[in-house]
């Protein structure tokens, strides 16, 4: 048994068995490349998530708001909704001589939001493609290799005319390497994939919320320490505002 063995199919194979697993090996790295760094970058997210609208919405002002969200440098995209809904209304603002009749407010400030958000998404789901290509493709591409070192197994033991048991086990065994190493290749994709999918679609539905608030915001202009922030957020009416009404 001492001939058979990991380095036994690689010394013995051909290039068609050397190419397979070489391929696997790329895919395994590429996969787990994008996992750790897709990974790293859903946690922290995460993270941000979980602070960013009730510090934002406790805010005293606007400007507090923003310091509050972090630095720019850091990819935060709650920061970058707020600033892209801050320079649309701004913008709408200064040239309402000239936008006022092709687009209304709101919808100029909409699609302002919908810009950012829809780029935050571009961004958390690059490298999810990879990933589910490669959980898909990479057991067929060990399947082959199976196929492959069987079929060379059985011209080598048809050759030789010994057709026992132990003289079959060794060169079977070996090729069905190929298809354990597609499946190792694919399950930790396939489970990364579902993961980062499920975390991705977590942060979005958050900022889809922070942009719907950010938009009744600019159009009511009402001060941000006035807002509320529970589990959906909330506008709650000034005490000052309710007592001239009464």
């Amino acid at each position: 048994m001492q001939e058979y063995g990991l380095s036994h199919v690689w010394s013995q194979g051909d290039f068609v068995t050397r190419a397979i697993a070489i391929v696997l090996l790329v895919m395994s790295v590429l996969s787990w490349t994008v996992i750790i760094i897709k990974g790293t970058q859903v946690f922290r997210l995460s993270r941000l998530t979980r602070t960013a609208e009730p510090d934002f919405w406790h805010s005293e002002n606007f400007s507090a708001g923003l310091q509050k969200l972090g630095e720019s440098g850091q990819n935060n995209p709650f920061l970058a909704l707020a600033l892209a809904g801050q320079d649309a209304a701004e913008h709408h603002r200064q040239s309402q001589p000239h936008l006022h009749d092709k687009m209304d407010v709101s919808d100029w400030i909409t699609r302002a939001l919908k810009n950012s958000v829809d780029d935050t998404v571009s961004r958390l789901q690059s490298g999810l493609a990879m990933l589910a290509s490669i959980g898909s493709t990479s057991p067929f591409v060990g399947l082959f290799g199976t196929v492959w070192g069987i079929y060379h197994a059985l011209l080598a033991i048809g050759a030789s005319g010994q057709t026992t048991i132990d003289k079959v086990a060794g060169p079977v065994g070996e090729a069905l390497i190929m298809t354990a190493f597609g499946l190792f290749v694919a399950i930790p994709a396939v489970l990364g994939f579902n993961a980062l999918t499920r975390a991705n679609k977590g942060i979005v539905s958050k900022l889809n919320r922070f942009a719907h608030s950010l938009h009744g915001y600019f159009l009511t202009g009402a001060s941000v320490h006035s807002t509320q922030f529970t589990n959906n957020v909330t506008p709650v009416r000034n005490k000052s505002t309710s007592a001239s009404a009464s």
